[in-house]
């Protein structure tokens, strides 16, 4: 494999390659939580294209191959999500990745449960792990996210608490058919490049917010 993605990915014409990474925290306990979400999109890109995730790169579950002639990396950081960036910038940097081919997906309180978006860059709103992500980019935003929403915590509920909780079953839903979209916007993606890909998505997602935004979870 890494004779072939040599091969593949340093010829001339070959097509650049991305680095996919899941926010999240390590470990069985926090498995299905809303804050792991960025996790679970990895295993789902990773399961429809038949990548494994086996191996230890950077601190980072791991996992390489091609969709098409387009070489993809994937990595789950573990290094605790306030840490992300410990993984995520050793990986761009190994790789040789301009930022803007370095794709990082994450949970987001301020889109309602299951509403998706991708941007080309952004702060990053007080979410820790994009914190420490743009820290290890030298204070560089400009790299392309995939936005998950999760909603928002319930009346004066602890926000840390409902980023540590599991879905319920009507959340769970939503996720998985959310996890499906975004595989299927990474796809095109891969295919169309980034701005192409998101101008039709992130429409879409805008009529989903508007329906979903007042029902209950």
């Amino acid at each position: 494999m890494l004779n072939r993605l040599s091969r593949r990915c340093f010829c001339t014409l070959a097509p650049r390659p991305w680095l996919f990474v899941g926010l999240g925290n390590p470990g069985d306990k926090y498995h299905g939580t809303r804050h792991n979400v960025g996790f679970e999109m990895i295993d789902a890109f990773a399961h429809s294209q038949g990548i494994l995730m086996d191996t230890v790169h950077s601190k980072a579950i791991f996992g390489k191959g091609f969709v098409g002639e387009v070489p993809v990396f994937l990595a789950k950081p573990q290094t605790y999500m306030n840490l992300s960036g410990e993984s995520t910038g050793p990986l761009a940097a190994y790789y040789k990745l301009p930022l803007n081919q370095v794709l990082v997906f994450h949970d987001d309180m301020n889109l309602p449960c299951g509403v998706l978006r991708l941007h080309d860059k952004g702060g990053h709103g007080s979410h820790k792990g994009l914190k420490s992500v743009i820290y290890h980019f030298r204070g560089n935003r400009e790299f392309p996210r995939l936005r998950i929403g999760i909603g928002s915590p319930p009346g004066q509920m602890d926000p840390k608490a409902f980023l540590l909780q599991k879905f319920n079953v009507t959340a769970r839903q939503r996720i998985d058919e959310a996890l499906q979209e975004g595989v299927d916007a990474l796809k095109l993606l891969l295919v169309k490049g980034l701005a192409k890909s998101a101008k039709g998505f992130n429409k879409e997602q805008k009529y989903k917010h508007l329906r979903v935004q007042n029902l209950p979870v």
